[in-house]
């Protein structure tokens, strides 16, 4: 079948590509619609790798992504052909102790969707099991169940935060992520949300498509602390941190109010400066995430009844045929872009 194959660091071909799939009792076969471009293809694409994820050999890449059901399993009964459907990308061994506990997201034999040597999506066809695919309601576009994937990330972040209505939150990265993270902290109760970031492309689009929702921080004009002291905010009450950089964790916990808690979303390339004993006089809690789990229900019906917005996000689309300029366009990080999108 056609599709877009990483062949080698900074080399992508849009060709035919021998997939071999069977649709098992409890599978599903659907043809892929729409598939976002997340950071991770474009490192793959760049740079080869992503820590201990090395591409050796052509890989398809593609993992957010939506599609219509072709043909399912004699057991499957969550989906019918002709169904409008977006997937879970990474699929775990279901006897695992992880998944059992309900922590499939951190199998360590997780099949997880362009990460090496597991083929992505962006190709015509793919073969997925019917428990992680989700039937996409009629006002719900393919361009949209394509995003659930990256949005479902800020809705367990904000899951995990145990937001209470009013809460204020504070996210830290203005990326795709953090934009995220911060919508899913506002339909999830916050009265307030900030998000700082210093990229100026990004907080530009925030105050064009979301300013009845979020409130941004420009870190080229001030600091976190001062602008929460000039709005009269003397701490808020979550923290989302969605950068990764080490710097920011200097001065997190200053931000938060006594009980406040602090969700780690960025993964820092090394160990970050916590003070532990600041942590200890406001009794602080710390949450983490990796990817999500059971969350993409969650996400749907968010995004069905309209409380979570994720239209904006899309601000970029290019034909199957055009992949390999999306991918050079999107390899030059675009800053007043969020989602840069491929129909298939």
């Amino acid at each position: 079948m056609k599709a877009l194959v990483l062949e080698e660091v900074k080399k992508l071909s849009l060709r035919d590509f021998p997939v071999s799939e069977t649709v098992g009792p409890d599978d599903v076969k659907i043809a892929i619609k729409a598939c976002g471009i997340c950071g991770s293809d474009i490192h793959y694409y760049t740079h080869g790798r992503i820590g201990d994820f090395i591409v050796n050999e052509p890989m398809i890449l593609g993992h957010e992504a939506s599609g219509t059901v072709l043909e399912v399993g004699a057991n499957v009964k969550n989906v019918k052909i002709g169904d409008k459907v977006c997937m879970e990308p990474g699929i775990p061994n279901f006897k695992s102790v992880e998944t059992l506990k309900g922590m499939y997201n951190l199998d360590p034999a997780v099949r997880f969707w362009a990460t090496p040597p597991i083929h992505g999506c962006l190709r015509e066809t793919v073969v997925h099991p019917a428990s992680l695919t989700f039937k996409l309601p009629d006002n719900v576009s393919f361009h949209e169940g394509a995003l659930v994937e990256p949005v479902a990330i800020g809705v367990w972040a904000a899951k995990k935060a145990r937001i209470a209505p009013g809460d204020i939150a504070l996210v830290i990265g203005g990326g795709t992520i953090g934009i995220v993270t911060a919508l899913a902290a506002e339909s999830s109760g916050c009265s307030k949300v900030y998000i700082a970031d210093i990229k100026k492309g990004k907080l530009e689009f925030i105050n064009q498509h979301y300013h009845d929702k979020l409130e941004t921080i420009d870190l080229n004009q001030t600091d976190i602390t001062s602008y929460l002291n000039n709005k009269g905010v003397k701490g808020v009450d979550v923290v989302f941190e969605a950068t990764g950089s080490a710097k920011v964790f200097e001065k997190i916990c200053s931000y938060l109010v006594p009980g406040g808690r602090m969700v780690l979303i960025g993964m820092p390339a090394g160990p970050v400066p916590l003070d532990v004993v600041a942590m200890q006089i406001k009794e602080l809690s710390i949450e983490t995430i990796f990817r999500y789990v059971n969350i993409y229900p969650l996400v749907i019906n968010m995004i069905t009844s309209g409380k979570l917005n994720v239209k904006p996000l899309i601000t970029k689309l290019y034909p199957f045929a055009d992949a390999l300029a999306a991918f050079d366009y999107a390899a030059t990080l675009p800053e007043k872009d969020v989602k840069i999108m491929i129909d298939l």
